[in-house]
C-alpha cells in the first residue's frame, strides 16, 4: 500500500477497506494495516479479486469528493465509483480542448516523445558501457544509436507541429531498431529483430515486443480510466473508433524502459529462446501458449520492482508508474502542474 499523488493504492489481495471516523481503514484479516484521513486524499484505487469497500465507506468517499476505482491484481480496469458531482467533466472536457488545438496537444506530445527517446538512449548507453571492455566494436555501434537519439531528443524541442514531431520520432526509431540487435547476447540469430513489424510479428523478436506492448497498452489504459481520463482521446496519437489514443500516447515513454528491457532480459537470460514461437505458413511469428505464461509471469515480478521516482522523488513498484504518469497529465490538465513532466529513467 503506498499513497502517491494525494491517491492511495491498495495493493493487498483480500483486502476490506472501511470508514473508521473521518479516515479509511485498510484491514487484512481483521487486523488494520494503514488508517488515511479522507480529506488528505482525492481518489482510492484498489487492486485486487476479492477486495471489498464498506457502504459507509462509499458514503463517506462521495461526500469529500474521492474517486474509487478497482482494478484486478493486473491491473485490468473494472469500474470506478464517484460523488454525485465528479471533477472529471471539467477534466475531460479540458482534454478534448487541448486535444483539438495543436500547440496544446503538441505540448503534451513533445515532453512524452522526448522522455521515450531519453529512456531508448539510456537502455543503448548501459548496453554500450556493459560491452565497452568485452566487444568494442559492439559498444562502438550502440554508440551511433545513442548519438543519434541525443540529436533527435534536440529536434523533437524544435518541432513546430504534430507532423513534425512524429517524423522525428520515426527518426529516432531507425536509428534505434538499426543497433537493437547488439544488446542482444545469445548468439542466436533467429532471435534478432529485422526491422519493427507489427501486423503480423514476422520475426520472433517482434512478436514478444508485440506481445509486451498488447500488455503495456492495457495497464496504460486502466491508468487513464482509473483518474478519470478518456483514454480514447490523444494528444499525439489520432482518434480512431476503438482506438485507446491517449493510452498509446501514454505508453510511448514506457516502451523502452519497461518492455524493451524485459524482451532483451528474457531473451539474454535463455528464459525464452526461438522454440518458444510458432511460425506460421503466412510467415506470421507467435508465441506458444505456455511461453506466453512464462513472458506474463515475468512481467508481474518486473512490475514488482522497486525506483525512486525522478520527479516525485518518491519509491514505488514499477507498476504504478502508468498509474502516477496518468494522474500528473491530469493534474497538468487541471492546471495544478505548468507542463506535464514525461518520466525519465535513471
Amino acid at each position: 500500500m503506498k499513497t502517491h499523488l494525494n491517491t492511495l493504492f491498495v495493493t493487498l489481495e483480500g483486502a476490506y477497506l472501511k470508514k473508521d471516523g473521518e479516515a479509511v481503514a485498510v484491514k487484512l484479516k481483521s487486523e488494520t494495516k494503514l488508517r488515511v484521513p479522507l480529506h488528505n486524499l482525492d481518489g482510492i484505487v484498489s487492486f485486487g479479486w476479492d477486495n471489498t469497500v464498506s457502504a459507509s465507506l462509499m458514503a463517506a468517499c462521495h461526500d469529500h469528493g474521492v474517486a474509487l476505482s478497482f482494478l484486478s491484481p493486473f491491473g485490468k480496469f473494472l469500474a470506478s465509483s464517484y460523488g454525485g458531482v465528479s471533477g472529471n467533466i471539467l477534466l475531460r472536457r479540458e482534454q478534448y480542448v487541448r486535444a483539438e488545438h495543436e500547440p496544446a496537444a503538441l505540448a503534451i506530445a513533445r515532453n512524452m516523445i522526448q522522455a521515450k527517446l531519453h529512456n531508448g538512449r539510456h537502455i543503448l548507453q548501459r548496453a554500450a558501457r556493459d560491452h565497452g571492455v568485452k566487444d568494442a566494436v559492439r559498444a562502438a555501434t550502440l554508440q551511433t544509436g545513442v548519438d543519434a537519439l541525443a540529436e533527435r531528443i534536440k529536434a523533437a524541442g524544435r518541432v513546430t507541429s504534430l507532423d513534425s514531431l512524429r517524423g522525428t520520432e520515426g527518426d529516432a526509431a531507425v536509428s534505434y531498431w538499426a543497433v537493437f540487435n547488439q544488446m542482444i547476447t545469445c548468439d542466436d540469430k533467429a532471435l534478432e529483430i529485422k526491422g519493427r513489424t507489427k501486423r503480423p510479428p514476422l520475426d520472433r523478436m517482434n512478436a514478444l515486443l508485440s506481445f509486451l506492448y498488447a500488455m503495456l497498452a492495457h495497464d496504460c489504459r486502466s491508468a487513464c480510466e482509473s483518474c478519470g481520463l478518456d483514454p480514447q482521446s490523444g494528444f499525439l496519437h489520432q482518434p480512431r473508433p476503438g482506438r485507446a489514443s491517449l493510452a498509446l500516447d501514454l505508453m510511448e515513454e514506457f516502451r523502452p524502459f519497461f518492455a524493451d528491457r524485459l524482451a532483451l532480459s528474457l531473451v539474454n537470460r535463455k528464459q525464452i529462446t526461438a522454440d518458444d514461437f510458432h511460425v506460421q505458413e503466412s510467415g506470421a511469428v507467435a508465441l506458444k501458449d505456455d511461453s506466453r505464461k512464462v513472458v506474463l509471469q515475468a512481467w508481474q515480478e518486473r512490475k514488482q520492482d522497486e525506483i525512486s521516482h525522478p520527479f516525485l522523488n518518491e519509491k514505488m513498484t514499477l507498476g504504478l508508474l502508468p498509474h502516477i504518469q496518468a494522474r500528473l497529465l491530469a493534474r497538468h490538465l487541471r492546471g495544478d502542474l505548468d507542463t506535464y513532466p514525461g518520466f525519465l529513467s535513471k
